[in-house]
Formats: structure tokens, sequence, C-alpha cells
């Protein structure tokens, strides 16, 4: 361990750290845990393009009340500069653990700097904070989630004007900030009371959740009333909890059945290795009431409802949990054929879609004359996109979504929201229902007139000092020595998102990349149109593989098809890991 490690160990075991803070780095030291010692001081805890996220802990690397603290001031100090303090930051908070701390100390340190701030009350799904930062015109917002994380995360996600996440120009210059506060004794600071009683800090109540639910009124694709569709719910012990139902049963949806055991908010997430929707585990409990229930479809979201999963009955009877890609893809078909029935389609309508996000969605778009748009990994970049339509005009969004169980059926927030999906996929699911139609065979529909599209993902996690230089050696090596061919199929040509060129490795010719921003990003395309991408985890110690398989398929030999697609695709997943070295 280096002697500025130690020098930070020794500043965060004296006052001006409160009493715990220096207790637990104190008993670290006293067991000799220097490894630990280590990942908790070797860096600051990196305010990237989003904000903060990591292990909650004492330490420059880990989230407590002073790396918050810092990044609040950065902020603060930032849209001080921009001379928009007036028009305040919207605060909202997820059930994890200190969330609520977190928030206290967020709405504190703006207040002393003379930043009126709207605080939820109570917990709140991201969506809702996204919307209210529209709806009350603040200038900026802050949501402390980790989102799926494990419990021991937290995060701190910065949002600008337009109700997405930060992008540039402005993430680049909050984070030059929120380098320079490089000491606690620069954060302003009152007390919680003090901003409360000033009026500084208003409590925001039930009228954000009131005006949402009247702009998704306007945003509905059948009329209110009555619905028979039976839904099993998990909110997965995190925000959804009220808000799904409530907003369910208000447009008629009354039959809902909520799992009990993770019903409650609980940072903990006892019930759960993950709270994350795309994980098997965490759907269990519910899938489990909906057989017992005989539910027609599963609804769960992730502790700050911006994800959701889905289930519902396969061909053999029992609950089939489908993808992101499978969901998104179901939402974008049901928006854009119902919107066009009902004549609300607009001539320049567009869908936005993730670079790692099925091409099947491309295909749909294309068959409603909608335009479709690529953007890079991460919800931001479609609501830039959406900014981009608002100011210029040129198009009209219709539908938004990534492979990660995020999805945007409306205009009116500009972050995945599972608050609204859960709604119209509810209604989906009545309008196929009232038609004597299945979910799965809806989807196998798609399916039959649009090919058949697979997709997968493939994560290694690789935590701490060494995991981070894993992750970049990796990249690094399939940047400068590309596979020739992977599970034997030819690899023609690679984007190189970091140096924004896409190469020819037939040829070696290679051109420029335009439509994107630079992202440490690798994309093969291989001889027989599959995809493979490989990308650090921007919110996790993780790196991930996207693998994309595409197969010809009509409605008669369909299952064949899916087997070989399948098979393919294991076989280009098996070869990668190996080279990889995993």
């Amino acid at each position: 361990m280096d002697s500025s490690i130690h020098k930070r160990i020794d500043e965060w075991t004296r006052p001006p750290f409160d009493t715990g803070t220096i207790r637990e780095i104190q008993a670290l030291a006293e067991k000799n845990d220097e490894k630990e010692l280590e990942d908790r001081f070797y860096r600051n805890l990196e305010f990237g393009t989003g904000g903060l996220r990591g292990v909650i802990g004492a330490g420059t690397n880990r989230m407590n009340i002073y790396t918050v603290g810092m990044a609040t001031q950065g902020l603060a100090n930032y849209i001080g500069k921009t001379g928009s303090a007036g028009t305040g930051v919207v605060i909202a908070r997820d059930s994890r653990r200190l969330s609520d701390v977190f928030a206290f100390e967020t709405a504190s340190i703006l207040a002393a700097n003379g930043i009126p701030v709207y605080l939820f009350e109570d917990i709140m799904p991201t969506p809702l904070a996204s919307f209210a930062i529209r709806h009350l015109r603040a200038v900026a917002g802050v949501v402390l989630t980790a989102s799926h994380n494990p419990p021991e995360y937290n995060g701190y996600k910065v949002y600008w004007d337009d109700g997405g996440q930060i992008t540039p120009p402005h993430d680049d210059l909050i984070i030059a900030e929120v380098n320079r506060v490089d000491s606690i004794s620069k954060i302003k600071k009152i007390t919680f009371e003090e901003g409360v009683s000033s009026g500084t800090i208003r409590l925001i109540t039930d009228e954000i959740t009131e005006a949402y639910v009247a702009e998704l009124e306007k945003a509905v694709l059948r009329p209110k009333g009555a619905s028979t569709v039976r839904i099993a719910y998990t909110p997965i012990h995190g925000t959804g909890y009220r808000i799904i139902p409530r907003i369910l049963n208000h447009f008629g949806f009354t039959d809902v059945l909520i799992q009990e055991e993770q019903s409650r908010p609980d940072g903990n997430f006892p019930t759960v290795k993950y709270p994350n929707p795309e994980e098997k585990e965490a759907m269990e409990k519910v899938t489990a009431l909906a057989r017992r229930e005989n539910a027609d479809i599963i609804l769960a979201t992730d502790p700050d409802a911006d994800r959701m999963g889905v289930g519902f009955r396969g061909p053999d009877g029992d609950y089939v949990l489908i993808n992101g890609n499978q969901i998104g893809t179901m939402l974008e078909y049901y928006i854009l054929s119902r919107s066009r029935e009902n004549g609300t389609l607009p001539s320049n309508a567009a869908v936005i879609k993730t670079i790692v996000t099925t091409e099947l969605q491309r295909k749909i778009a294309e068959n409603f004359n909608c335009t479709i748009f690529d953007v890079l990994t991460g919800f931001k970049w479609i609501a830039s996109k959406m900014k981009e339509f608002d100011d210029t005009g040129s198009a009209t969004f219709m539908f938004g979504g990534e492979e990660s169980y995020g999805y945007l059926p409306v205009r009116f927030v500009r972050d995945k929201d599972a608050v609204s999906s859960c709604y119209f996929f509810a209604e989906m699911a009545d309008w196929l229902k009232g038609r004597g139609k299945t979910l799965y065979g809806f989807l196998d529909e798609i399916y039959a007139a649009h090919g058949l599209y697979l997709e997968d993902l493939h994560s290694l996690t690789l935590k701490g000092r060494e995991g981070t230089e894993k992750i970049r050696s990796l990249m690094e090596k399939f940047r400068a020595t590309p596979p020739a061919a992977i599970a034997s199929i030819a690899v023609e040509s690679m984007a190189d998102l970091k140096g924004l060129v896409m190469k020819d490795l037939r040829t070696g010719a290679g051109e420029k990349i335009t439509a994107l921003p630079p992202s440490d990003v690798i994309q093969f395309f291989l001889a027989d149109g599959s995809k493979i991408t490989m990308r650090p985890s921007g919110t996790e110690p993780k790196i991930k593989f996207y693998f994309s398989v595409r197969g010809e398929a009509g409605a008669q030999d369909l299952a064949e098809a899916k087997k070989k697609v399948r098979e393919k695709l294991d076989a280009l997943k098996k070869d990668l890991m190996a080279l990889a070295g995993a």
C-alpha cells in the first residue's frame, strides 16, 4: 500500500469525520485488512457521466455522507455558475439502505447554497422524479438509488432540466466542479430542519403522482374501464409497491395480486440475492403466486421502478419469463399498431433504441414507416434524442427501449419508466384477451412476420482494483487483435466506438463513425448477420458481452427455427468466452 493511501486512511480516523466512520476504519486497521483498506482508499469514488454508484461504507471509494456531500457541493457550484439556481432541484430516493440519509444530506447542502429543493416526502420511483423535474420546471434532479444492484450498493443519479440524466456538455462540466471539491471542508451545510423552516426545502407529497396520472390518461390506447386481466405483481421490496397498483386500479385493472413477502420496501432485499427482474431467482415468488392464483400476467419492478420484468403462460400452460428485448418488442409493436388503428400514428413517428437492443425493433419500426434511431447504451441517450425532437420538431417520439429491461412508452418522462410500462403491458394483455389471443402467440406472430431474433447477455464480474485492470486489458486485447472467426463464423468487420472507427477486417479498410459519440464499446459483425458487442458496465464492476442472432422463420417452422438460432447463440457465447479466458 503506497503512502498516499496511508495518508487518506489517517485523515479519516480523525475529526471532522464522525465517530461511526472513524470506528469503522479503525476496526479494519486493527484486523490488518490491508486489501479492504486499499480498495476503500486507492481512489475517490468516481463521479461519472451519470453520477455516483458504489458500495456503502467509510472511505473515499465508498458511498457515504462525505462522498455524497462533496458531489452535491460540486453540483451546487455548477448550478450557481449557470445562473439557474433559483429554479430548484428535485430530489427523490428509493428504499435502499441510507437513501433517506443521503437524500436529506443532499437537500441540506443544496439549501445551504441558496438552491431551492423539492424533496419527495416518501420513497418514489425514478420515472416520477424525471417527470417532476419537467413538471416543476426545475434546473436539475438527484435520485438516490443504485437501481437493481445488490443491497450493499447505493447511488446518486443526476438529471438536468429536460428530465433526462446528464449528457454533454453538462456532464463533463459537473464532473469538473465535483473534482474541484477536494476536501469536506469545502461543503456548505445547514441543518435539514433549517432548510424546511426557511422554505428552501419543500416537501412534495401526492401532487406529482396526480399530475403523472393525468398525463398518462392522455396517452392510453384503450378507453378507461373494467378489465378481467388478473395480474400478479411484485415490487421486489422497492418503490413500486404503492403507485403501480394504484395506477392499474385507476385504469380498471382491479384484479391485482401483490406478492406479500416482497410487498414492503426493504433495502436489505431479504427474499432475493439481486433485486433485479432480469434475474430468474428474483421472479420465483411472484411466479409461484401467479401459478396459485391463475394470473394472466406477471409484472415485476426493481427497487427504483425503472425496470420491468414480465411473465405469461407459454404453450405448455406454465409461465415463461421473457427477456428485455422481447418485452420491448411487444410494447413497440402494440403501441405502433394500436396508434395506427386509432388514427393517431403521426407521419414523423420515431422509435429510439440502443446499439445493443434487438434489430427486430428496427424491422417493426420500418413496417410502420417509423424512423428508428440508434443511440449508445444508457437511457440518457434516448432522453437526449427526445430533447432533440422537442427542440427541432423533426420527429414525434413513440417508443424507446433498451435490452436491460428498460422501456419508455410515453413522452412526458425522460428515463426508463416501469410505472407506465406496467400499465401498457396490462393494456396489451387486455386487448389480446378480448380478441381470444395469448401474449405468447402475439410474440410468435411478430417473429413470423418480421424474422426471428434471439439475443443474450453474458457478464463477467471483476471486482476491486485488479478487476478494473482486467476489464481494461480485455477491452484492449480485443481492440488490438480482433478474432478472425467466432464459432467458425467469419468476423467481417469491427466497430471501435472509442476511436469511432468502423474497420473491415477482410481488407483492413476503415471509415469514421459519425452517428455516435465516443464510448468504450467494441462491436463485431459476423458473416451470417450475427452481432456481438462488448463494453464495461458504467454502474457495476462488470464487463458485458451482448450476442444477437437472426433466423428466418415462417409460422409453420418457428419452433425448429428457434432451436437452430438458440444453438448458434450458445456456440457464439461459448467460443467468445473461451477467447476472453473466462
